[in-house]
């Protein structure tokens, strides 16, 4: 079917007429013969483009127009209007109508303008599905845990989600900065509009102000055209500043601007651009102590801290672990084509008994790196990175070793399709450590 129409017209005669003309082309057809009869198919059927007469028994079809457009955004109208009657017509436009059409006008033109419309109202229904799945993907109900720790962090972050006060998130690195700062964003009046992920320190020194602001053509070498910044892409809505200690301090006025201001230099430009952000900020540093070191400003350290939230380690929040390992054993077991149902107790005992130090990233690697290496429907002991595991030098399983550490090289290595730098990362090595490694066993990866 090719989407669902109402008719509203109390003459019989011609609400059937047209309900046979559309329904031969597809269409799944409602009619009602007043506006009280209309608005119960509304409410229990997903109509995407309604046609309505103008005097209905019960009301006027060019105020209906209005109440439907409140109610029902995606839905598109088309009003019905007496011969000569345009008055009727624009008024129903300015109202939220999508067009217009005379009784008695010729039925070829019936047809292609309810298909525009329904293509319009297409195209909003995808949009807001859309929205429900990105904003259901990132609200607070998402964010795993039942520790006291982190819902004090979560309670936080919803009281001050709905405002558009600054907020500075504190936390390790993988302690889940980002995820917070989107979830905010997610519940927040901006939630329709931009959100922008900055990695501070992930950008070079020299082209950050660039990125962040925009520049002008002729800014610099290179600048051949006017480029938008960061802060232009998220007009409207939420900028993340992860990384924020990192930032160089001749930047950091600029920033403070904005903060400000609401306005910002792009390079090479002599007037300022106003803007209209929230801005989120993220450190895994002590920011008093950069302070104190000169390495960050004080008073743009004041209006990033005015509301803060320390996000939790994963140390300091191990009761969280179970459902957190749980959770990603069910994001991984599909991807690989495995059914991978749970863990062994000695498997969640060393991961409880496991120090930290990447927090909840650190957790997923492994998790997706024991989901590799598994060849049951349960995690276990042996498949997760050495250092997790029992037994001194003297056990049975030391003197298999090097062949159990040549296996699971050749096993990641096949997952990750030769990506080595992925390869290292999944193992918690380094990356030249691993070269060695495969130079050591003889391995041969593409």
């Amino acid at each position: 079917m090719k989407g669902h129409i109402l008719i509203i017209d109390d003459e019989d005669q011609l609400r059937k007429l047209l309900s046979r003309l559309l329904g031969l082309e597809g269409y799944t057809m409602h009619e009602a013969a007043n506006i009280r009869a209309a608005m119960k198919i509304l409410e229990k059927e997903e109509i995407s483009v309604v046609l309505s007469d103008v005097k209905l028994p019960d009301g006027n079809g060019v105020e209906l127009v209005q109440t439907i457009h409140a109610r029902y955004p995606e839905v598109e109208t088309i009003v019905l209007t007496a011969y000569g009657n345009i008055a009727d017509g624009v008024q129903a436009i300015k109202n939220g109508a999508f067009d217009y059409i005379t009784k008695g006008d010729d039925n070829n033109r019936i047809l292609p303008l309810v298909s525009k419309a329904m293509d319009k109202a297409a195209l909003q229904f995808r949009i807001r599905d859309l929205e429900k799945k990105i904003s259901g993907k990132y609200n607070f109900d998402n964010i795993l845990g039942t520790s006291p720790e982190i819902n004090a962090a979560i309670e936080l972050a919803r009281k001050v989600a709905p405002s558009d006060m600054t907020v500075l998130l504190l936390g390790e690195t993988g302690s889940g900065k980002e995820v917070f700062a989107q979830a905010i964003h997610a519940a927040s009046q901006r939630r329709q509009q931009p959100f922008v992920a900055v990695n501070c320190s992930a950008i070079g020194k020299d082209i950050l102000e660039s990125e962040l602001f925009g520049h002008i053509a002729g800014a610099f070498t290179g600048a051949v055209k006017d480029k938008k910044g960061f802060f232009e892409e998220a007009r409207g809505g939420t900028i993340f500043l992860d990384e924020i200690g990192e930032m160089p301090i001749e930047l950091q006025a600029k920033l403070l601007r904005v903060l400000e201001a609401q306005e910002f230099y792009r390079v090479g430009e002599p007037k300022p651009t106003k803007t209209d952000v929230r801005v989120i900020a993220a450190t895994n540093r002590h920011l008093e102590q950069e302070i104190a070191a000169g390495h960050f400003r004080e008073d743009l350290f004041y209006r990033l801290s005015v509301f803060q939230i320390a996000l939790p380690s994963l140390n300091e929040r191990k009761k969280d672990i179970p459902l957190l390992a749980q959770w990603f054993i069910q994001q991984f077991s599909p991807k690989m084509n495995k059914r991978i149902t749970g863990m062994t107790p000695a498997f969640l005992l060393a991961l409880q008994q496991h120090s930290w130090k990447g927090n909840i990233r650190e957790l997923r690697n492994v998790i997706e790196r024991a989901a590799i290496l598994t060849d049951t429907d349960i995690l276990d002991v042996p498949a997760l990175p050495f250092d997790f595991q029992q037994g001194g030098e003297d056990s049975p399983s030391s003197l298999r070793l090097a062949d159990m550490e040549k296996r699971h090289i050749i096993k990641v290595l096949a997952h990750v399709k030769g990506n080595k730098t992925r390869a290292a990362e999944l193992m918690d090595i380094g990356l030249t450590t691993l070269y060695n490694k495969i130079k050591e066993y003889n391995i041969t990866a593409s």
